[in-house]
This record gives C-alpha cells, sequence and structure tokens, in this order.
C-alpha cells in the first residue's frame, strides 16, 4: 500500500473505468471482493480478509464496576488501532481524524444498535459486572477498514466464551476453563457496514472501495445494517447530495450483501465449532496452503507439488537411461575447442566467426572434430609407446638404503654409481699397461 498521493492521470483513468462500468482491479461497480475469515486456537480471536485489507480482532473480559446510570447492565467497549505497519500515513500512539471517525461509527454499529446483551453481563446488581473489550487491529490498509472491522468484531463477539460464574449470598465464584465449559455471549443480530463510495456528485456509484478508489472519490456513505433489514446506524462524508431514490437504491443493496456476510459468517463459526469437536486441528497455521506453489500474480495459477515430483523424476530417468557419450558434438550444442590435456575453450580463443558463410563454419567443425580424434589417437600412441619402452627395470620393485651421510639412495642410483666405478677402473687400467710396454 503506498502514501504517495494520485497524479492527475491515474486520477482520471480512475474515473474513466468507473464511468465506462468497469473497475480497476475488474469488478463490477455493485461487486465486493473476497472476504476471509478464521479464527485462532484460542476464543475470541479472529482474522478477517477482505481482498488486501485484513483485520484482527481479539475479545477480551474483566471483572467491574458497573455505571451509575445502568447498575445491571455490562460494558461493552470497543477499540481500534491504526498502525504505521498497515499504512505509512498512520502514527502509532495517537489516532487522526480518520481514526476517531472509525472508532465512533464502529461503536455506534455494534453497541447503539444492543447486538450483545448486556443485561446478561451482569454478576451482582450494582457491584459487579462484565466488562468485554474489543480490540481491532488493522494489518494492511486496502480501502474499506470499516467493512472489515465491522466483519471482524461481530464474528469474534460470537466466537469468544466468557468464564462461568457462581454467586451463592455475598461470595462470587468464578470457575476456570478446566472446571466449567465457558458461557458464550447473547448475540441478538449481527450488525454489518456496507461502504459505498460516489463520484462526479453522486453520479455513479461503486461497493466496496479500494484505496485507490477512496483518493478520488467525492464522498460516501456507510450503512449499518442487519439481516433483518434494520438499519442501525447511517453516515454520509465527502462533498456529496444525495436524494431519497439513491438513499433506498443503496439500502436494497446493503440488504443483499449484508445477508450474504451473515451466512459466510455463521459457516465460519459452524466449521470451527465442528473442527473442534471433532478433534481435528483449526487456527490460523491450518488456514495457510501448504505444498503449494504459486507465482507473484495475484491470480496465478497454483501447481500441486505432486505433479512436480513426478515431472522430476521423470527427466531423472530419462537422463539415466540415454546413453549418449558426452564426447559427441550436436549440431545445437556450441564447438568445444581442445587447446591442451585437460583444457578446452568454448566459443573464446579461436578464429573468429563474425559474418562467416555456412561452407566456412562447416569446414571449422570438421577441424575441430579432427583436432579431437587426432589428439585421442596420439595420446593413445604415446601411451602405447611409453608402456613398450619400459624394461625389466620398470617392473623391479623400487629399494631405499640409507647411505653413510645418512641420505635417501635408491636401488637404481646404486646400481648407476657401480656402473660408473666399474668405467672409470677399466680406463685406469688400460693406461697402466701402456706404460709398462713403453
Amino acid at each position: 500500500m503506498r502514501d504517495t498521493p494520485l497524479t492527475n492521470c491515474e486520477k482520471d483513468f480512475v474515473k474513466k473505468s468507473i464511468a465506462e462500468n468497469r473497475r480497476v482491479d475488474g469488478r463490477q461497480p455493485y461487486d465486493t471482493r473476497k472476504a476471509k475469515i478464521t479464527f485462532g486456537v484460542d476464543r475470541g480471536s479472529c482474522q478477517v480478509e477482505l481482498g488486501q485489507t485484513r483485520v484482527f480482532a481479539q475479545v477480551s473480559c474483566e471483572i467491574a464496576e458497573p455505571k451509575p446510570t445502568r447498575p445491571s447492565d455490562g460494558i461493552l467497549f470497543v477499540n481500534l488501532e491504526l498502525s504505521p505497519m498497515a499504512c505509512p500515513s498512520f502514527e502509532a500512539g495517537r489516532l487522526s481524524d480518520f481514526g476517531v471517525e472509525l472508532n465512533r461509527l464502529l461503536e455506534r454499529c455494534l453497541k447503539e444498535s444492543r447486538c450483545v446483551d448486556t443485561e446478561s453481563l451482569c454478576i451482582a446488581t450494582g457491584e459487579k459486572v462484565w466488562s468485554i473489550r474489543v480490540d481491532v487491529h488493522v494489518l494492511n490498509h486496502d480501502g474499506n477498514i470499516i467493512d472489515a472491522a465491522s466483519i471482524a468484531a461481530i464474528s469474534v463477539l460470537a466466537h469468544f466464551r466468557r468464564p462461568d460464574v457462581t454467586v451463592s449470598g455475598t461470595e462470587i465464584t468464578i470457575h476456570p476453563i478446566e472446571e466449567r465449559e465457558p458461557v458464550p455471549l447473547s448475540v441478538h443480530h449481527m450488525p454489518l457496514c456496507v461502504t459505498f463510495a460516489f463520484f462526479e456528485q453522486g453520479k455513479y456509484l461503486v461497493v466496496d472501495p479500494t484505496d485507490l478508489e477512496e483518493k478520488v472519490m467525492d464522498g460516501k456513505m456507510v450503512i449499518g445494517m442487519n439481516k433483518h433489514r434494520e438499519i442501525c446506524t447511517l453516515q454520509i462524508t465527502g462533498d456529496i447530495q444525495l436524494e431519497k431514490d439513491q438513499v433506498l437504491r443503496c439500502s436494497n443493496i446493503a440488504v443483499v450483501k449484508v445477508t450474504e456476510m451473515t451466512e459466510l459468517i455463521h459457516k465460519a463459526l459452524d466449521n470451527d465449532r465442528q473442527a473442534r469437536a471433532s478433534g481435528r486441528k483449526w487456527g490460523f497455521a491450518e488456514s495457510i496452503s501448504t505444498e503449494k506453489v504459486t507465482s507473484n500474480q495475484m491470480k496465478g495459477s497454483e501447481i500441486e507439488m505432486e505433479e512436480a515430483e513426478e515431472q522430476a523424476s521423470a527427466l531423472v530417468l530419462s537422463d539415466q537411461e540415454s546413453d549418449t557419450p558426452s564426447d559427441i558434438i550436436e549440431d545445437d550444442e556450441p564447438i568445444v575447442h581442445v587447446l591442451n590435456k585437460g583444457v578446452g575453450s568454448i566459443g573464446l580463443g579461436g578464429a573468429s566467426q563474425w559474418n562467416m558463410d555456412e561452407e566456412e563454419a562447416n569446414e571449422m567443425e570438421s577441424e575441430a572434430k579432427s583436432k579431437l580424434t587426432g589428439t585421442k589417437s596420439t595420446h593413445k600412441k604415446s601411451s602405447a609407446a611409453t608402456a613398450g619402452d619400459l624394461g625389466d627395470e620398470s617392473e623391479e620393485e623400487e629399494t631405499i638404503v640409507l647411505g653413510q651421510d645418512m641420505k635417501i639412495i635408491s636401488q637404481q642410483e646404486q646400481q648407476k654409481s657401480q656402473k660408473m666405478q666399474t668405467k672409470t677402473g677399466g680406463v685406469k687400467k688400460k693406461k697402466g699397461r701402456k706404460h709398462t710396454k713403453e
């Protein structure tokens, strides 16, 4: 997600595509992005993905004193955090005007609609009640945060379980999860937000805008509604003026979207309940698909590992079965020039082949092949000659003798020295005989 402002060309492109009933990501004006709901291992944790927008929600509870105006009602607190991890423009530990707007809108959608029965959270009237806190963290911002946050908040409230409590007189006993089954919250209905973006003073309308469309839009309208066609909240922001027919058309579209999303939430809750009951694995780690290689594209084709392994084994078998020697030079392969024993070159060290005819190229190839065969034959002849020159001396074992000077003397050197001594002795005898004759 980028934080740089859009150029005029980008704005014109987005507006032109919307005017032609097309969107940048390929959706129709009334289509929403694909939603995915995943529950964690612990009760009360949920992650929602709405396209590239990702939100994480966590529920916690504690015992607190009730408000003086409502002594028998529990407390429901909702908090939405925008971190720099989601978008560089968000500041850590400080809510901007955009963050305050989202927090108030989410509180109105959940608290003022009375979707959670707060009277069931009372332990002792005027003394002890349950305080439920919903924390929503935005992990990635790609537009329409309020819709993803509302889905995550209501889903995590339906998934949460609080500890069971026993009251006997003035004593209050909180049973841990190991002793008693936790108690679910009483959720009457599921209010969800649906965002509509308007362009050119309300002339064009799109549902579930992305970050790129939010930067170009003139204004937006957020409708909080449940599947019973009850409007829980309504907010219009921006420089737009809408007519009554436009608001009614948006409300009719919101009914369809809320009904589909409510069914998706119930289906995700049922799947999590069945996985926990049957002992199967569940959680965020199990929702990640493994043993698949995907491309860098968003809609790339997936390749299963089994097919890749079969293809690899087939290639290995074909290589093993082929008995073609490596010395054969094919036409498609580059010519190897043998410069010396154990030294060769490819494409370098030979004559230049720039702008050569086919005949000259064929002559160069034939010369290279003849050189290869010639070097092999000469190598064989030289090896045979060396083998033939070896006499009796090569077959004798070489022994090492230490001389008087403690130097290592081989047997061959001893024989050579003896021969030299005999030759010198013979010459001296001949000279002595000549002297006596004279």
